[in-house]
């Protein structure tokens, strides 16, 4: 039997691709691999979405190449839109696709393979209790700081239909938590991410799947992956409440605390929109979990920019801040910005972020101390995983606890451990 490995970098989407890939390959009777050595066949489904992610993927692709020298290497992904000059010198070494139907088509002439390709669902995502669903694909946003609009341009939704045929697949198969994802999930059934070309402004038919979804029988735990502020309207807000499998978590990308910055970065929404959001959260939810991201020492921030990020993260009093130093991406409108700010003002003011972010997670988790809370078992070793809010539990007990398994717990006093609930 032929077998294959499989390396992803990156965010949900590729994460999902990769598991159609697998999908299809184990569909055509190859075996799945873990190890490079192992594998007769090699994927390297690449992101470039930071410089550290566009390193990791050449990196993996020169690793692969040690490692298996007479192994058969694909390279597939965002990486070779956005820096196609980089694998010049593996042309004759390689193969390459540059998103996931060239590569499905890739597969079946290289591998000689007579079934059609994929237009199933994910029935199983392997090696995870908790299961990704992309809806949406492709953004034409254009931020300033952002690649991805070169490197996904079309955009593209699938139909409620499919998306409950995939939900209920993926339920069978043992899945109790769903991520619905996207490039940009706020555009869930439009044919733009521009919300001024929405009708109203507004777009009704993301809150009107995850109505559908929520139904879908057996179907313990939905989230949504990101969004930005005008995207959680109130009927979404209507949705969430009314449906208890949709857990009280958002997470809503600031990027930046200042108005100013803000524009630059070409994003559509102000201060005052995000905090009007994170108000309107507040008060249709119970104590939500809200995630944010944040990139610091984006051309032209002051000290005076930072401390309103700072500001607003504390007002805010997000849950988790994913935190991501700015570097120039090449081909993006950012790289071409006057007043570049300096790497030792990046790490200065990246470190004082890191400091905010640790207090307000646990401010944040203080709150349940004493509170019943339901946890997902991702690490059976360690007998933790996430609770409804989105942060992580270690559950106190000298039972082995199965993966996937939701567990009742009350949390204990350091409100990072939980004890069984009698």
């Amino acid at each position: 039997m032929q077998t294959f490995a499989i390396n992803t970098l990156g965010c949900k989407v590729n994460q999902y691709e990769s598991q159609q890939i697998i999908q299809f390959l184990t569909d055509c009777k190859l075996l799945y691999v873990q190890r490079f050595e192992s594998a007769e066949i090699i994927i390297i489904h690449t992101c470039c979405v930071t410089k550290t992610a566009s390193a990791k993927s050449r990196q993996l692709v020169n690793k692969a190449q040690k490692l298996n020298p007479n192994a058969k290497i694909i390279v597939s992904g965002c990486l070779l839109n956005s820096e196609p000059k980089e694998f010049e010198s593996l042309k004759d070494k390689a193969l390459f696709a540059s998103n996931i139907n060239e590569l499905f088509e890739l597969l079946k002439k290289e591998l000689n393979l007579s079934n059609p390709l994929p237009i199933k669902g994910l029935q199983k995502f392997c090696g995870q209790t908790r299961a990704f669903l992309k809806v949406q694909d492709g953004c034409d946003g254009y931020c300033s700081y952002c690649i991805i609009p070169t490197t996904r341009p079309n955009i593209t939704f699938k139909p409620v239909e499919q998306i409950i045929t995939e939900t209920q697949d993926l339920v069978k198969s043992g899945h109790k938590e769903i991520i619905l994802t996207g490039i940009f999930l706020g555009a869930y059934g439009q044919n733009t991410v521009k919300r001024k070309n929405w009708p109203d402004n507004e777009n009704p038919l993301l809150a009107e799947m995850l109505e559908e979804v929520a139904q879908v029988p057996d179907l313990k735990r939905i989230r949504l992956s990101s969004l930005e502020p005008a995207d959680v309207t109130s009927r979404l807000l209507e949705v969430m409440k009314n449906y208890p499998n949709i857990m009280p978590h958002l997470h809503l990308s600031l990027q930046s605390g200042s108005d100013k910055i803000l524009k630059k970065m070409n994003r559509q929404y102000t201060v005052k929109d995000f905090l009007n959001s994170i108000e309107n959260i507040n008060l249709q939810l119970d104590r939500p979990a809200i995630t944010t991201d944040v990139i610091v020492g984006f051309p032209g921030e002051t000290m005076q920019d930072f401390a309103q990020s700072l500001s607003i993260a504390k007002l805010a009093g997000f849950s988790k801040i994913h935190i991501f130093p700015f570097s120039k991406r090449v081909g993006t409108a950012a790289e071409k910005l006057q007043d570049q700010t300096s790497k030792e003002v990046i790490t200065e003011r990246t470190k004082q972020l890191h400091e905010l972010e640790k207090q307000l997670a646990q401010n944040f988790r203080k709150q349940f101390i004493g509170q019943t809370v339901q946890v997902l078992i991702e690490d059976e070793v360690k007998n933790c995983g996430k609770c409804e809010r989105y942060y992580e539990i270690i559950v106190k007990t000298d039972a082995t606890l199965p993966k996937g398994e939701i567990v009742k717990c009350i949390i204990n006093s350091d409100a990072v451990t939980a004890t069984i609930e009698v």
